[in-house]
This record gives C-alpha cells, sequence and structure tokens, in this order.
C-alpha cells in the first residue's frame, strides 16, 4: 500500500510548500539584504532552465545550439547591470548571429547542415523565451526601488498561484482550457485575477509607495501573463509529450517549471512600474 500524497493539482503537495516556501524566503532575504546578488540568482537559474529546455529538446532530436544559448543567455542576464535593457537587446541580436552561424556548421564545412530553419527558429525561441525575458527581472533590481519592484513581482505571481489553486481546488468546474492544462479552470483563473490583484494594491500601497490604482492595473494583467505563461509550458511539454522540464524541486518539476509563471510576468511588472512610477 503507498500513502497518497498527491493533491488535485498532481503534485505532491508536502514537498511543493515545502520547496516552495524555502525559495520564497531565500528570494527575500537575498532581495532585502544584497539585491545585487539577484544577478547571480537569476542567472544560474536561467542557466539551469535553459539546460533542461535544451536537453529535453535533444530527447526528441531537436538540434539546439544549446552552447550558444548558454553562452549568450548569460551575456545578456549579466549585460543589464552596466547597460540596462539595450545592452541585453545587443547581447540577444549577437547570440542570435553566433546560433545562425553555429547551426550552419554544425555537420562540418564537407556536410550541408540538417534542418537548418527548424532548430535555428527553436533555438531563437529558446533564447528569447529564457534569458531575454529574464534580463526585465534583472534590470529591474537596478532602479532605486528595484528591490521592492521585484519583490511587487514575486509577490503578485504566488498570491495568482495561491488563489488559483484554492478557487480552482474548491470550485473548479469549467476547464479553462482542457486541450493544453486540463486541470485550469476559469474559476481558478477569477480567483488567481481576485487574490493577484489584492497583492498588487497591498505592494502598490506599502512596497512601491504608490497610488492604489497601480496596483489594480499591474495585478490584472500579471495574472493574465503569468497563466498563459503556464499554459505555453504545458502545450511545449504536451508536443515533447513530457510532464515536467526536470526534476530537481521535488514536488515541483524542474526549474524552468517554476519559471513558466515568472518569466512573462518580469516582463509585464517591468512595462508596468517603469511607465507608471
Amino acid at each position: 500500500m503507498t500513502e497518497k500524497t498527491t493533491s488535485r493539482a498532481g503534485r505532491n503537495l508536502p514537498a511543493a510548500i515545502g520547496v516552495g516556501g524555502a525559495l520564497g524566503i531565500m528570494l527575500i532575504l537575498v532581495l532585502v539584504f544584497v539585491p545585487m546578488v539577484w544577478f547571480a540568482v537569476v542567472s544560474i537559474a536561467l542557466a539551469i532552465a535553459s539546460w533542461e529546455v535544451g536537453k529535453r529538446l535533444r530527447e526528441r532530436d531537436f538540434g539546439v545550439a544549446l552552447i550558444p544559448i548558454l553562452v549568450g543567455g548569460q551575456a545578456m542576464i549579466w549585460s543589464t547591470w552596466p547597460w540596462g535593457i539595450e545592452g541585453a537587446f545587443v547581447a540577444f541580436a549577437a547570440t542570435v548571429l553566433v546560433i545562425m552561424v553555429w547551426k550552419l556548421f554544425a555537420q562540418g564545412l564537407e556536410n550541408a547542415p540538417e534542418h537548418y530553419v527548424r532548430d535555428v527558429s527553436l533555438s531563437i525561441l529558446v533564447l528569447a523565451w529564457l534569458p531575454m525575458l529574464a534580463t526585465f527581472a534583472t534590470d529591474m533590481v537596478t532602479h532605486e526601488d528595484g528591490k521592492f519592484r521585484v519583490l511587487t513581482m514575486i509577490i503578485v505571481v504566488v498570491c495568482s498561484d495561491i488563489g488559483g489553486y484554492a478557487a480552482g481546488v474548491l470550485f473548479g468546474k469549467h476547464p479553462m482550457a482542457p486541450a493544453i492544462s486540463p486541470k485550469k479552470s476559469w474559476e481558478g483563473f477569477a480567483g488567481s485575477v481576485l487574490v493577484g490583484t489584492v497583492g498588487a494594491i497591498a505592494c502598490s500601497l506599502w512596497l512601491l509607495d504608490a497610488q492604489w490604482w497601480v496596483g489594480v492595473a499591474l495585478g490584472p494583467l500579471m495574472v493574465i501573463v503569468a497563466t498563459t505563461g503556464d499554459l505555453v509550458e504545458s502545450q511545449f511539454k504536451r508536443d515533447l509529450g513530457i510532464k515536467d522540464m526536470g526534476t530537481l524541486l521535488p514536488g515541483h518539476g524542474g526549474i524552468m517549471d517554476r519559471l513558466d509563471s515568472l518569466l512573462p510576468s518580469a516582463f509585464v511588472s517591468w512595462a508596468v512600474l517603469t511607465l507608471l512610477l
């Protein structure tokens, strides 16, 4: 007889709560006391996530340019420290050129490249999906109130997850996108919007020293992109025929399985807070 530890969301709930709580405490301590260490945290997380995605793609015979993605991704993230988003875009463009040449000669000088368009396109997708979106999170921390902006992003995403999970488990009856993620419901999405918006308003008032309506603008947008980010990764994994990108985090899967909502949220929070603050 085996002990039933999985939740209705299909996860080992005690392990997921423990790992999530430990990661949350670590991020809060870093941002409060040594905010510039956030660069190292993001760079390590993105290196692991890029490796997870590249490994999964290669298992399905997609020839992604993993080395240029790993090296170029680090260049993009660290370029935001001295040069901001402009530096990240320059590093992105340089990495795209390297990928194009890398795959051109991947089979050597005497052999024509195989699946060139497919593999170059997929490599650029991974580069834009992971490190490029992550650069908005590192750029935020360089602002005068940067640590509070990043904390706001994390808190709103966590609130969205908690609200969505609770409402989905208690009231979920109408699947949101059953062909992509059968466990997501419209009731869960409504819970995400409600709790995520409340969290965003609270962060606006008490962390960012901003007006309440900044949270009203930020919360729903972040919930939408966090939810769609999760759906995008779900479809990505469905195409590959896998449950998780990795196994590093008990109850969560891999690092990428925790970043699927945070990456698009980093861009939206950067854009909204840059515009309104």
